[in-house]
């Protein structure tokens, strides 16, 4: 088993490379090699586990039988619940579980070589600017990477430039207006993409474009207006919204 035993990455870089190697050969496990990775999990076989190494190989085996382990393991058992899932399902669960290891790996090489609180951070921003396993399995992330760039870019006024503002010193827009103007550079379509993704912070369903959202400028997350009783009218005299959970945060003596 190639798992990294004598390889311990110790910079926040390092880290870095690890994960998105054994990342990249997960993905490659559940989407280009999935057949093969299919046939690997004999729900006769005992407890398996996917590995994914720095060098993007993947290997489906038996867990490690020394307790502890050098790295965190795996879920175990993955082979097990393959004939019992839709395969879709069963390779999205297998990837929500893969994420979870990549997590804890590179926070194991992190507490072990005493990274930080900024390293930390740095390390875990690193990560949240690829998309999950999960997102690339189930096809949320089609166009995340290729978007990364202008999302970033663009993320602070998006992230404000909800349907609450119209006349301020830095004015913010309704999500129509907003996508229309930026169709003029190519731009509406990917807009479109990017909320289509998002869901109310209050009920959990997806953003349409035909609906009144307002965002939180606390907590950044997104709700229908009709979810936390905000109109249109009344939200162009909000200057600052706060969504409720986060107004009985703030709320103190």
């Amino acid at each position: 088993m190639d798992g990294g035993a004598s390889y311990n990455p110790r910079t926040v870089e390092e880290v870095f490379r690890d994960f998105k190697g054994r990342r990249d050969a997960m993905i490659k496990a559940l989407t280009v090699d999935v057949e093969e990775f299919y046939n690997q999990c004999d729900p006769e076989k005992e407890n398996l586990c996917l590995y994914g190494y720095p060098s993007e190989q993947w290997e489906v085996n038996l867990p490690a039988e020394e307790v502890p382990p050098e790295l965190p393991e795996p879920a175990l058992g993955i082979n097990f619940a393959r004939d019992g899932m839709q395969e879709k399902d069963w390779l999205s669960l297998v990837a929500v579980h893969s994420d979870a290891w990549l997590l804890s790996v590179a926070f194991y090489f992190g507490a072990r070589f005493g990274f930080d609180k900024a390293d930390r951070k740095r390390l875990f921003n690193m990560i949240n600017d690829l998309p999950t396993i999960f997102e690339v399995v189930a096809g949320v992330a089609k166009k995340q990477t290729k978007e990364k760039s202008s999302v970033s870019n663009h993320s602070s006024n998006k992230s404000k430039s909800n349907s609450k503002r119209g006349s301020e010193s830095q004015p913010k827009y309704p999500k129509a207006a907003m996508a229309k103007e930026e169709g003029e550079d190519g731009m509406e379509e990917d807009d479109d993409e990017e909320h289509r993704e998002t869901l109310c912070g209050a009920c959990g369903e997806n953003y349409a474009a035909d609906e009144f959202w307002i965002c939180c400028d606390i907590c950044e997350k997104w709700f229908h207006g009709k979810c936390v009783k905000i109109t249109p009218a009344r939200a162009e005299h909000i200057k600052q919204y706060k969504c409720p959970s986060c107004s009985n945060k703030r709320v103190r003596p």
